[in-house]
């Protein structure tokens, strides 16, 4: 099968990681007899620097155009430290987001056996934990209305929801649990904010069509407390833009790394997939930047064209990396035995491509030319 991709690598160490996912779904191609057409597109700051904008007009028919976007990270500290900057790189992100209609934010949160130790948090609270976060994206807060006093004293930013908005999220987050445990916990604050009485009316109509799944309410302030201590009890998240911002980046200690974590975006007609861990720009050029969110928000690609198996490879492939201790120093107990990114990116493909030959011996790994010998 051939697929044209969107690539764009973004800022900061966004470019090295999307480099190592490309290389695990140019070991799937050869693996699994795909094509995978590459086109690059520019987002966030190098966009702002080469066109003026954070989202050139090109980069949007560029993903239209494709099959899947895979995207690295947003973000310049230039931008971040001038609180008076009108053009910013994030503002391409969310713009992005509207103009594919990319209404759905999935996150999948594991605890990986072999990490546990990196968590702060206690083994046992932890071990098991599994779960989806399902963040709407193109509502609320982050979209209202937006305003400032002309004297600089009062500002006001207004959150809107439809019940559109809030069904077509829903229907995808109780489809997911029928694949899994069977379990949806909608996080709100129906106690207070108007919004999130809509979404739990709304939300609860629609339960009534999933009889299967039990469906579980909690207030923001809860859900957070117990995302630290009961992980496990979730299966299925839903909630609405900024409670979803939140937790699901709290939950990111539950991995052990940010670098862990990847992502979905999806609308009707396109999906973005980026890891979480933003542009990180202290790490940039350096080739230490964990490259296992980018690769595994590969795998989440692949999942989304039907490519299950191939999906599946890419996540055996993590999960023996991680085994075997080739892993960036974030995640790795002695820093000084700790691989760069581009090794890391390396030994994937390499697993990928070779992951049916019964003489491979994975206790002999050589970090130098090639991974597996």
């Amino acid at each position: 099968m051939k697929y044209t991709i969107a690539v764009i690598p973004g800022d900061g160490i966004g470019p090295e990681v999307v480099d190592q996912a490309k290389k695990a779904l140019d070991a799937v191609a050869e693996a699994y007899d795909h094509i995978f057409l590459y086109k690059e597109a520019l987002l966030g700051a190098c966009a702002i620097e080469k066109t003026g904008y954070p989202l050139p007009q090109e980069t949007i028919d560029i993903c239209r155009n494709s099959d899947a976007i895979l995207y690295g990270a947003i973000g310049d500290p230039k931008y971040d430290n001038d609180p008076s900057a009108r053009i910013r790189p994030e503002q391409g992100l969310l713009q992005l987001r509207k103009e594919l209609d990319l209404y759905c934010n999935v996150r999948p949160v594991k605890a990986y056996d072999n990490l546990i130790h990196n968590s702060p948090l206690k083994r046992e609270v932890i071990k098991g934990t599994d779960f989806l976060v399902y963040r709407e994206l193109t509502g609320g807060i982050y979209f209202g209305k937006k305003e400032l006093s002309e004297d600089g004293k009062t500002a006001s930013d207004v959150s809107v929801y439809t019940v559109d908005e809030i069904t077509r999220i829903t229907h995808l987050a109780f489809k997911a649990a029928q694949k899994r445990k069977k379990k949806v916990t909608l996080v709100d604050e129906s106690n207070v904010l108007e919004t999130s009485r809509l979404w739990r009316k709304t939300v609860t109509e629609i339960a009534k069509l999933y009889p299967e799944i039990t469906l579980e309410y909690l207030f923001v302030a809860n859900a957070t407390m117990q995302l630290i201590t009961n992980p496990k009890k979730f299966d299925v998240i839903l909630t609405e833009n900024l409670f979803g911002d939140i937790i699901s980046d709290e939950a990111s200690v539950i991995s052990g790394s940010k670098g862990l974590i990847a992502s979905s975006s999806i609308g009707e007609e396109n999906a973005l997939f980026e890891p979480i861990h933003g542009s990180y720009f202290e790490a940039k050029g350096k080739d230490l930047a964990n490259p296992l969110a980018s690769i595994l928000s590969a795998g989440m690609l692949l999942q989304h064209l039907g490519l299950n198996e191939e999906a599946d490879a890419i996540e055996r492939a993590v999960e023996k990396s991680l085994a075997l201790g080739i892993t960036t120093k974030d995640i790795k107990r002695k820093i000084q035995n700790a691989t760069t990114t581009s090794k890391v990116g390396d030994f994937i493909a390499d697993y990928i491509t070779n992951q049916d030959d019964s003489n491979m011996n994975f206790k002999n790994i050589h970090m130098g030319q090639s991974t597996i010998i």
